[in-house]
């Protein structure tokens, strides 16, 4: 697989090196200065890849979403801090034909994770337990809450009523740490996943790259492995 990586930050380097692991070969890197090109030439640098993987920032996002779009190239987009624009990103893939697939975190351990906080609330319902939700990253992420935890709070507030705070820390190199707790006078029980280092992210980034080649409009990373699990149960 030909790939295109956007961004040259710890991510994007990261799924380099993952990605030659593998045997793909990165056709292109997106630098900052690439990015600030006129629509056409970062169309041009892109064209001609298997699919693109965008680690860069949330600026820049429907700028790419559209080239890569216009090059007739899937994207995985890993960027957070977007959610607000992703009406119109799904306007951009589908008015070019384009393929993408965006997640809040492309940790496959995660998105285990968020079906196993979907089914603690939903045992939690009925009981009187307040839930909350804490998380914590590196100095550097933009972001506070994360993507994750905002999606957990959604995933939380499926099953329910009530308000589900959120704490976010910021502070020195933590790689991502995400605490559902379920909290009542008598007891507290929690849910934690810890991620040990980025390469979980990346690695489900390639993951998603895989998949998303021939296919169009938008998908979020969640059905990727709903698709994934559909695939094993089939299988078995």
């Amino acid at each position: 697989m030909k790939l295109a990586i956007i961004g040259n930050g710890a991510m994007g380097k990261l799924v380099r090196t993952l990605a030659a692991g593998e045997g793909h070969e990165v056709g292109r890197v997106i630098t900052s200065h690439d990015a600030a090109r006129g629509m056409d030439e970062l169309v041009e640098l892109l064209r001609g890849h298997d699919a693109a993987v965008d680690f860069s920032i949330a600026a820049a996002v429907l700028k790419n979403i559209e080239a890569a779009a216009r090059a007739g190239i899937p994207l995985v987009e890993g960027t957070t801090g977007w959610n607000a624009s992703e009406t119109e990103a799904r306007r951009l893939v589908e008015e070019h034909a384009g393929a993408l697939v965006f997640g809040a975190n492309f940790s496959v351990g995660v998105n285990l994770f968020y079906r196993i906080v979907a089914r603690a609330a939903e045992l939690f319902a009925a009981t009187g337990y307040a839930p909350f939700i804490e998380e914590a990253h590196h100095s550097r992420k933009r972001d506070a809450p994360s993507g994750t935890a905002l999606k957990l709070r959604d995933v939380l507030a499926a099953a329910l009523a009530c308000d589900i705070p959120v704490v976010s820390t910021r502070a020195g190199h933590i790689p991502g740490t995400h605490r559902v707790g379920f909290d009542s006078a008598a007891d507290q029980i929690t849910l934690t996943h810890t991620a040990r280092t980025r390469e979980g992210f990346a690695a489900g980034a390639l993951l998603a790259a895989r998949w998303v080649r021939g296919q169009r409009g938008v998908y979020e990373f969640s059905e990727v492995i709903d698709e994934m699990i559909k695939a094993v149960n089939r299988e078995s």
